[in-house]
């Protein structure tokens, strides 16, 4: 087996052709005076331009360049997700192909590692991008997320992240979730930091992510809620929603029972009251139930018995 290396770097590529060459120079430039050995993952996600044709290119030049192909367009997360797999490197860095995230940032991202952290986000505090269709959005976005996943992090949008192998390696995400990885090891008890990162305008083409990605990220973030807070305990995820349907049965049962005028039993409860009684308390039997089963899928896959805390701590 090839030894591991310091630093795999994850490049999701669509339609970057022009970005490509600047890319790699780029990344070899910031990181090849820094003393750590190095692979650059390059994912192209069904391109339609020369892309792929440019990549195998640059892995003909230099062998630390790994090129993956995909058969039609899965994605950004499906391709990080492809990239965290093949990675060898300790540490696993994200990256833009269209050079608005700035390579040179990638050592200090290290450093903050070296420190301890086990993530480091980085923020485009000054983004060069519109401000209706793109950072109006994102500010929204960011701080909904923030709220909901209590991750203080400003810019989960930003692709700039470093993290420690073992936590990607052991976090299945799909859809829109990359963007919540933070989030999603915040849960574990990973340790996450944030600086700020220089953001370049767009050289080349146009972005491929427009406003209707907003309504994947927000019902993304429902699932991601699910995952960080309740991994541990899904009973009392699905026992809240529980307990609206429980206390309106109640109510029923009351109301159908008692006879309040006389304050004594009412002899025969009307059909009416049954019927409602069965259709509040059904749903409420139903999330108990989801919230057993999730237990006992969680004690099954041995959620409890190793988590990616634990693998961080024993391998470091």
């Amino acid at each position: 087996m090839s030894p591991p290396l310091d630093l795999s770097i994850v490049v999701p590529v669509f339609n970057e052709e022009d970005s490509l060459p600047i890319l790699y120079e780029e990344v070899r430039a910031a990181l090849d005076g820094a003393g750590r050995s190095f692979e650059l993952i390059l994912v192209d996600d069904h391109s339609t331009d020369t892309s792929l044709a440019k990549m195998l290119a640059l892995r003909e030049r230099d062998s630390r360049v790994k090129v993956l192909h995909f058969r039609r367009n899965y994605g950004q997360t499906a391709a990080m997700s492809a990239g965290f797999e093949r990675a060898r490197g300790r540490v696993v860095v994200t990256l833009d192909g269209d050079l608005q995230n700035d390579p040179a940032d990638i050592p200090r991202m290290l450093e903050k590692i070296d420190e301890g952290f086990d993530i480091v986000a980085g923020w485009r505090k000054a983004r060069k991008d519109g401000f209706v269709l793109r950072r109006a959005p994102s500010q929204v976005a960011n701080r909904l997320i923030a709220w909901v996943t209590d991750t203080p992090i400003h810019d989960t949008g930003c692709t700039l992240k470093a993290f420690r192998s073992q936590l990607v390696k052991n976090l299945p995400i799909y859809a829109e979730q990359h963007r919540f990885l933070p989030a999603m090891s915040r849960g574990s008890g990973a340790r996450v930091a944030e600086i700020v990162v220089n953001h370049r305008a767009r050289r080349f083409g146009y972005s491929k992510y427009g406003l209707e990605r907003a309504l994947r990220v927000l019902l993304d973030l429902f699932v991601i809620k699910l995952i960080s807070q309740f991994a541990h305990r899904p009973l009392h995820y699905f026992g809240m929603f529980s307990l609206p349907f429980a206390a309106l049965a109640l109510v029923v049962l009351a109301a159908g029972v008692f006879d309040y005028e006389h304050f004594d039993l009412i002899d025969e409860w009307p059909q009416y009251s049954v019927t409602a009684f069965m259709l509040f308390l059904l749903p409420a039997v139903h999330f108990v139930l989801l919230g057993l089963l999730s237990e006992l899928v969680v004690i099954a896959s041995g959620f409890h018995r190793r988590s990616v805390l634990d693998s961080l701590v024993n391998r470091r």
